[in-house]
């Protein structure tokens, strides 16, 4: 009896030291080590468009000692201006609210003197020879209340521009890769990575005077000029 107890207990300490060996058994190391020598070449392509998109900030403001008085106002200039350029032909899905505010004005001592409500709309023009007129328009609605606070041009699909910019940034990237092996005297390898860094800088809107008709002779021009666009293209390289 004593000799089976005996037994058990050296069988189950030798499954107990075989359970803890198991357990603590190496793992294999991960893989590392220094990152192989490499060539960095960056690029920039840069292409130049003509913007076929207008973003108009038109603002009515109204002034009065009262309140309401000036809100009544700006609602019916506001809704003037809505409709004449819903009959330019601009789409109610381009007209947007970006502004509405109801503020105090002051007089000479600091007191309050009456209220400005400004109505502001963004209203996106997606031909360019048509945003004169309607800047006109917009001056004949609302009268000495209107304001241009702001005018941006844009390229409204740059995809096709942005892919030819793509394209001579990893031409140039490829070209300066091949220069600096050169001049370092080994071979390029085979690429390690292509990242591009940045794309499709616009730049931002820019304040416009606004030149309203003064009459039925005299007609506002906006000119969209040329807009640059660029891609930065990083590629790394193995060493052959």
């Amino acid at each position: 009896m004593r000799r089976s107890i005996r037994a058990g207990l050296a069988a189950a300490g030798l499954v107990a030291a075989t359970a803890v060996l198991t357990g603590c058994a190496p793992q294999p190391p991960a893989a590392s080590g220094p990152v192989p020598a490499g060539i960095s070449a960056r690029g920039v392509g840069e292409v130049t468009g003509t913007p076929d998109k207008v973003s108009i900030d038109l603002a009515v403001a109204t002034r009065s000692a009262n309140a309401q008085t000036a809100l009544n106002d700006n609602a019916a200039k506001s809704a003037a201006l809505r409709d004449q350029l819903k009959a330019k032909g601009v789409a109610d899905a381009d007209v947007q609210t970006s502004r509405f505010g109801i503020d105090p004005t002051f007089d000479t001592n600091g007191r309050i003197a009456g209220y400005e409500v400004t109505n502001q709309l963004t209203v996106t023009i997606r031909d360019v020879a048509t945003a004169g007129g309607i800047i006109d328009a917009a001056a004949q609605a609302a009268g000495d209340a209107v304001r241009v606070q702001s005018l941006g041009f844009s390229i409204d699909d740059d995809s096709k521009l942005l892919a030819q910019a793509r394209a001579a940034a990893v031409k140039k990237a490829q070209e300066q890769a091949k220069q600096l092996a050169d001049a370092a005297g080994v071979s390029l390898g085979s690429i390690r990575t292509i990242t591009e860094t940045s794309a499709g800088n616009r730049p931002p809107p820019v304040p416009y005077a606004a030149g309203v008709a003064d009459g039925a002779e005299q007609a506002s021009k906006v000119s969209p000029g040329t807009q640059q666009l660029s891609v930065t293209v990083e590629i790394v390289y193995n060493i052959g």
